[in-house]
């Protein structure tokens, strides 16, 4: 495979994730006052995204194992499609319970569009420059997430959530053409050069009868890659409380703008990760990971701690340095092990935990915040992120 990293197809897909999480982003942190204007409590209003990402969650591993085998391109043809169904169905609807009830057919789509787009990338990618590229890439969703919150309250504001859904509409169509162009499934879909890590586990040395593509066969789940990322799920539960809840925390709390946080994390996330990608497939993979575990807690315990915007920036920058650069580089270090046939059923078994997290902080969290308060709610999330780090240690030892 070329060495080069930017070609037409990288900034294809750039401009696809992008269309992705904009869509998206419009979506998530408006969804929970609609859901209030229409009579739902905040704890259903948390609903909303723990839904989603528990339907993702679920169906992620699957979706992902489909995906290898139907067509990466023909996954994110449909999953854009359906998408775009259920943004006309939270328009037309009057009521949170179906809104609720939508978003969990949104979520189990939503894993097939993120788990297809993440392999059909990773294919177009230089083995030795991976998670650079899978940092650059990351940059399409990061700035999609700085734009879509405060457009996204401006709409509301002079149009209502009906102008949300429409704008969600046309870029889930936007989303539909620009899969429609892309080659089938990408360069190296059935390279057959690497192995899974559950067939190099079993099978130290490579009998010609047996093929990547006949393992691609076989189990649905990459089980290795599932239990490693339960750190994600660790950590990716405070991410969910945070775009849940933080523009409600900023307007209990005095602060504004109300996307003040998801603002200042998405531009810290922009600025930092290039440079940690290229930073970490030069040292190595653990050795950044690692204390990125360290600054979510961190920034996290800091949001925990103070309501000024002061707090609120600081806990961003923090927790932006950390979560922007962990991902990547947790994907770049798992996808050593992984066959090109099996990068669908990985991305999946990843997503399953880090959307898991995500749906329960969200959910756990609009509990809390309704019992005890946003200081405690923030503050369990900080705790149970601290955990990760010992977790991944102890994890990755025993899987290798």
């Amino acid at each position: 495979m070329s060495d080069r990293l930017f070609t037409p197809r990288f900034f294809v897909m750039c401009g696809f994730t992008f269309t992705v999480f904009l869509s998206a982003f419009q979506l998530l942190p408006t969804a929970p006052f609609r859901i209030q204007e229409l009579g739902g409590s905040t704890f259903a209003s948390g609903l909303f995204l723990g839904f989603l990402t528990y339907a993702s969650a679920a169906s992620a591993p699957l979706t992902g194992a489909i995906a290898d085998r139907i067509g990466r391109r023909r996954t994110l043809m449909i999953s854009s499609s359906v998408i775009l169904l259920c943004a006309i169905g939270y328009g037309s609807t009057t009521s949170y319970r179906l809104m609720l009830a939508l978003v969990v057919v949104h979520g189990v789509f939503w894993s097939g569009l993120l788990s297809a787009s993440a392999a059909y990338l990773t294919s177009l990618l230089p083995e030795h420059r991976r998670a650079e590229g899978i940092s650059y890439w990351g940059l399409s969703s990061v700035g999609a997430i700085a734009v879509a919150p405060p457009l996204a309250f401006w709409i509301m504001q002079h149009g209502g959530w009906r102008w949300i859904c429409l704008s969600c509409c046309m870029l889930n169509f936007l989303m539909g053409a620009i899969a429609w162009f892309l080659d089938r499934d990408g360069p190296t879909a059935h390279h057959p050069l690497a192995y899974s890590a559950t067939h190099l586990a079993s099978s130290p040395t490579h009998s010609p009868a047996s093929s990547p593509t006949d393992h691609a066969r076989g189990s649905l789940v990459e089980w290795r890659v599932l239990v490693l990322s339960i750190t994600l799920f660790l950590y990716s539960f405070g991410y969910g409380a945070i775009t849940s809840f933080s523009a409600m925390y900023a307007d209990a709390s005095g602060v504004s703008p109300r996307s003040l946080y998801l603002t200042c994390l998405a531009i810290v996330i922009l600025l930092t990760r290039p440079l940690s990608g290229k930073l970490a497939d030069r040292v190595g993979y653990r050795r950044v990971f690692m204390p990125c575990l360290v600054l979510i807690a961190v920034g996290l315990a800091l949001l925990a701690a103070g309501s000024t915007r002061i707090s609120f920036v600081a806990s961003a920058a923090l927790f932006g340095v950390g979560l922007g650069t962990a991902y990547p580089v947790f994907v770049a270090y798992v996808m050593r092990d992984v066959s090109a046939t099996r990068r669908g059923a990985a991305f999946g078994a990843i997503l399953a935990a880090f959307d898991t997290g995500i749906g329960t902080g969200s959910t756990t969290v609009g509990w809390l915040i309704q019992r005890f308060g946003f200081p405690t709610a923030f503050g369990v999330a900080a705790a149970l992120s601290a955990i990760s780090l010992p977790y991944f240690v102890v994890a990755d030892r025993r899987l290798r």
